[in-house]
């Protein structure tokens, strides 16, 4: 799917699909021939060779995070990581290895002082102590340093800040942690929005990321801690909308007829 896309992103862009250039090129842009390429003329004078320099940054950042994607493996161990944290209003290192034996949520946000970042990050801390029911815990990180996280913490919730947290903020300034889960966005040194379930034995159990307009679900989250849970406990499946205390079913063509029938 990538190189399809830069495929052809680098064949609009060097002339080779002129229909392609000149539906995108409407406005002030406009399309000028000149020795077998195209130039695109407008008051940026953006030439071919400027044009080539971009796509070739381009592959180059959609091959690395196409890479490290591909390395990120569901019922694989997680990327190690470490760092600086906010923990109950102080500065304190903390590790992935500090939370083997519990299941971890550990979901990635773009900014500090932003708008969708405090609804979630308050909407999880709020809730943490029923994932810590179910031994689970909730980190989140951003590539803002943990000074900026401690004034965000210490801004009031009317004021657009966190007010008192119950989880950890993890400070990524250097963008290692979010590169290695494959969420960092390289052009602007954030992350997108992605989430990660981590078992306790450190394994990979979910991986979901959004763009940055689209906020996560807390309900959602817990009940994924929650089926996974179950089904290491019970080797039974949770089918669509599971919840605790609904039908399960056993693997198997046999054995799962009973939930069939029950339900159809």
């Amino acid at each position: 799917m990538y190189r399809a896309y830069l495929r052809s992103l680098q064949e609009a862009l060097l002339g080779k699909k002129w229909l392609d250039l000149q539906r995108v090129a409407s406005g002030p842009l406009k399309l000028t021939p000149a020795v077998g390429h195209v130039l695109f003329k407008d008051q940026r004078k953006v030439h071919t060779k400027s044009a080539s320099a971009q796509v070739n940054q381009l592959t180059q950042t959609v091959q690395k995070q196409s890479s490290i994607m591909s390395q990120l493996k569901l019922t694989k161990p997680a990327p190690e990581w470490s760092g600086t944290a906010v923990v109950n209003g102080e500065f304190k290192d903390i590790s992935l290895a500090d939370y083997r034996g519990k299941y971890l949520v550990l979901f990635f946000y773009p900014l500090d002082f932003t708008f969708v970042c405090p609804t979630e990050i308050i909407a999880f801390s709020d809730r943490v102590e029923e994932f810590r029911a179910i031994n689970c815990e909730v980190v989140a990180c951003s590539t803002d340093s943990h000074f900026s996280h401690l004034a965000w913490i210490n801004t009031p919730r009317k004021q657009g800040g966190l007010g008192s947290m119950n989880i950890p903020l993890l400070a990524d300034k250097t963008c290692e942690i979010s590169s290695a889960y494959g969420v960092l966005k390289e052009d602007e040194g954030v992350a997108f929005r992605g989430l990660f379930i981590i078992d306790g034995k450190g394994n990979l159990r979910q991986i979901t990321v959004n763009d940055m307009p689209v906020g996560r679900s807390v309900d959602e989250t817990l009940r994924l801690v929650q089926a996974f849970q179950f089904t290491d406990k019970h080797g039974e499946v949770c089918p669509a909308n599971w919840k605790p205390g609904s039908d399960t079913m056993k693997p198997s063509p046999k054995e799962s007829q009973s939930y069939f029938k029950a339900h159809h």
